[in-house]
């Protein structure tokens, strides 16, 4: 069996020192302002049609700490800064690629605190990590082992609206390895009502983690609606409130997302979903909040690189494929099925389960365009002996 190595993260909660809160919090400030140096540089650039490349903007640097106005950019490590030219770089390089949208500058509220140290700026050594510019090791809970002799290449460290420190070491995990090969297949209709049909007939109930919490939020959020935009320390109190109720609402998800990823890449093979736009989705006022709760979006990611991890197969088909009005049994079309007709059925005398009906089409037509090497195009009418799909050539992976 082929070796695999595969370089995973692992994120640990920590307790800084009010000295390394203080030193971290300025390294994000930082970071922020760098990259939204840079990124005005390249949009200017950008505009007398010129392009401006990593190591111009790592010189840009280099003078902008030789002035005045920008010296304090001295007072932090050097290392965070250079990696947020290197994002930045990447993200000019998915821009051009037509992968991703034009960088946007990264705001002091709303933008992810981090920063990221290469192996020049930290030192890992017997359970201690200790990053540049600091004393003493980070205060870390060690919530599980790094793998036997793990190595980190870089770590990232940040901090969330809640106010919780988090610090992420990248390694290479020997222990990823891929399972052992089946011939065991799944297809998976996504949904509200339930999270997730099988093919098998098994249906995964959706525990609707936003909805627990509900009454919560809304008590949190009018306390933060009553302060006003002046009122700083009572305001950010008030905020820090909600955003831990988010975040609550959050790590729920996320754990039922990878207990239930790890099992359906454990023991399937090749995996077959529906290729859903839920950016579009999310635009309908009265199901956007189940939808965003169901989270489908994270469930595919997740599936996606698990699969990777582990030698799985992961299809996804068409989003127009008629999966639900597809007779499972005889082939036929049926012209139209509202949303609330949950068990029909068809001509040919097989009751279904509308759910389950469209799961196992979902995985006919996935093992079909698996095995032909083809994607596959909505059906517009009943097959009168034809096949259930049509074909078309595989889209240019970007």
């Amino acid at each position: 069996m082929k070796t695999v190595h595969v370089k995973r993260a692992f994120k640990y909660r920590f307790y800084p020192t009010d000295a390394q809160a203080a030193e971290l919090s300025r390294t994000f400030g930082c970071v922020r302002k760098v990259y939204n140096l840079a990124l005005a540089a390249r949009t200017e650039a950008w505009t007398r049609q010129e392009r401006v490349n990593y190591n111009q903007t790592s010189a840009m640097l280099t003078a902008w700490k030789k002035t005045e106005e920008l010296a304090y950019l001295n007072d932090v490590s050097s290392v965070p800064l250079q990696q947020a030219l290197r994002h930045l770089q990447a993200a000019f390089a998915n821009f051009f690629g037509q992968r991703a949208a034009y960088p946007r500058f990264k705001s002091r509220k709303k933008s992810r605190k981090s920063a990221e140290y290469t192996t020049s700026a930290f030192r890992f050594r017997d359970g201690g990590l200790t990053l540049a510019k600091m004393a003493e090791p980070l205060d870390i809970a060690w919530s599980r082992e790094l793998p036997e002799g793990a190595s980190p290449s870089t770590v990232t460290v940040s901090q969330d609206a809640a106010g919780r420190w988090y610090v992420s070491l990248l390694c290479e995990d020997p222990s990823v390895q891929p399972y052992p090969a089946t011939d065991t297949a799944v297809g998976i209709d996504a949904g509200l009502d339930h999270l997730l049909t099988l093919s098998t007939g098994e249906k995964v109930s959706n525990p609707r983690h936003e909805r627990r919490d509900r009454a919560r939020l809304a008590k949190a959020q009018r306390k933060l609606a009553r302060k006003a935009e002046g009122d700083g320390a009572n305001r950010a109190r008030a905020r820090r409130k909600v955003a831990k109720v988010y975040a609550r609402i959050a790590d729920r998800r996320r754990d039922h997302l990878h207990k239930l990823t790890t099992r359906l890449v454990r023991e399937n093979q090749t995996i077959v979903i529906e290729d859903l736009a839920v950016r579009n989705m999310v635009k309908n006022g009265k199901l956007a909040r189940a939808i965003s709760d169901a989270a489908w979006s994270e469930f595919r990611s997740m599936l996606e690189y698990k699969a990777r991890w582990y030698g799985r197969e992961v299809i996804a088909i068409d989003r127009w494929f008629p999966s639900s009005k597809l007779c499972s049994a005889c082939g036929s079309l049926r012209e139209g099925m509202p949303l609330n007709v949950r068990v029909w059925t068809c001509d040919c005398g097989t009751t279904h389960d509308r759910d389950v009906n469209a799961a196992k089409n979902i995985l006919a037509v996935g093992l079909t365009a698996s095995v032909c090497g083809a994607g596959v195009r909505p059906q517009r009418r009943t097959p009168g002996g034809q096949s259930a799909m049509k074909q078309k050539p595989p889209r240019r992976e970007p």
